[in-house]
């Protein structure tokens, strides 16, 4: 081993390195090796990180996505049970009243022209069909004694949440009021509204008023009655 042989073993050291290596601490050149394989090591650690990180984040995007589709698959097929039991009470409300709930709101709103969800024409229609349905009125959340209620609305699907608060409108699983008209049913005009008893529908997130010029890409993303 070098530094141990006295003058032979560094004799034979010089002749084993070249030149330009001579009267170079061996030790030296170890250490300096050993660090340089450190660094080499360290570069590829960093390059595997950065690697899995992004796999990571390519997989979390994955998930998030996912989710979210699923979240709007599942907040659709609420609706469209929400919209069908709705209707369903509708029918019974008429089989004792003989119309439909409507009042001058309902009468008014058009849904081929109106699709802003948020809109206090959307607020007053949805409150006069929970009222109707309920049995109650002003928004009330306790029936009106002696009335029928035609349909048992749950607490997610009313706005306000707090249930000490009177209702303002029939919330959808996206947060918005459902819309409900009987305009061509009030006026006998075709061109108004879908349905000649009633329209309901939910615009499934999406706010915006139908174009005026079609084609008319946001009304068949609702879900609806017709």
């Amino acid at each position: 081993m070098i530094g141990r042989g006295g003058n032979d073993d560094i004799r034979m050291t010089n002749q084993v390195l070249p030149r330009s290596c001579r009267g170079v601490c061996a030790k030296c050149l170890a250490d300096e090796f050993d660090g340089c394989h450190k660094r080499r090591y360290n570069a590829f650690t960093l390059i595997e990180l950065v690697l899995v990180i992004g796999i990571i984040t390519v997989l979390a995007g994955l998930v998030l996505s996912t989710v979210g589709y699923a979240r709007k698959k599942a907040a659709r097929a609420r609706a469209e049970s929400e919209i069908a039991a709705m209707s369903a009470a509708c029918e019974n409300y008429k089989a004792d009243n003989g119309v439909y709930p409507s009042n001058s709101d309902t009468n008014n709103l058009d849904a081929r022209t109106s699709g802003n969800s948020s809109s206090p024409s959307y607020n007053l229609t949805s409150l006069a069909l929970y009222n109707s349905l309920f049995g109650t009125t002003n928004g009330s959340r306790t029936p009106n004694a002696g009335a029928r209620s035609y349909f048992v609305f749950k607490p997610n699907m009313l706005s306000p949440a707090d249930q000490t608060q009177n209702v303002l409108f029939i919330r959808d699983p996206f947060g918005n009021s459902y819309g409900y008209s009987t305009i061509q049913a009030a006026t006998g005009d075709t061109t108004k509204g879908y349905n000649p008893t009633f329209d309901l529908w939910s615009t499934a997130g999406l706010t915006n008023s139908p174009p005026v010029i079609p084609p008319d890409p946001i009304t068949p993303q609702w879900i609806k009655n017709w």
